[in-house]
């Protein structure tokens, strides 16, 4: 059943009280945790550095740092700036496996004034987690994200 994003979205917006993009995006990994079924990582990566993801605010196990643009699903959202959702991370050849578990994995950039901020990364243990409904809720979230906080091109 796919979770009801408008409600999620309302709640979302209730909870982020501050425009700090740290409390901001801890908060929203825990909301995602929590709200979201059959997830196993949720979290942020910026861009902090050159060609570079680094580790954000998250829930889960300890994850990779740095990610490089040139690898994995995350570097692919950032290098090319559009969201990413892959059924089977173990069918992409440069797929970085922090999480063995994970199979599926869905991750939307953040972009502000033109600069890429970050990425926000959603892992599942279940193949073909993300529908394309999910898709459109997740980044409907990182919206509600975007307007709730005070975001520079560089956090």
């Amino acid at each position: 059943m796919t979770p009801d994003y408008t409600l999620l979205a309302r709640q979302l917006e209730a909870l982020l009280d501050t425009r700090d993009w740290l409390t901001n995006s801890a908060q929203t990994c825990a909301f995602l945790m929590q709200e979201l079924p059959e997830l196993n990582w949720a979290g942020f990566y910026l861009h902090r550095k050159p060609q570079t993801l680094c580790l954000g605010p998250f829930q889960g196990k300890p994850a990779c740092h740095p990610i490089p643009f040139a690898k994995g699903v995350c570097g692919a959202a950032a290098r090319t700036l559009t969201t990413q959702r892959i059924d089977d991370v173990h069918a992409v050849a440069d797929h970085i496996a922090c999480d063995a578990a994970s199979r599926a994995e869905l991750v939307v950039p953040i972009v502000v004034e033109d600069h890429l901020w970050g990425v926000l990364d959603l892992d599942s243990p279940v193949m073909g987690r993300f529908s394309e409904q999910d898709q459109a809720g997740i980044e409907t979230l990182v919206g509600v994200f975007m307007t709730r906080t005070d975001l520079m091109a560089r956090p």
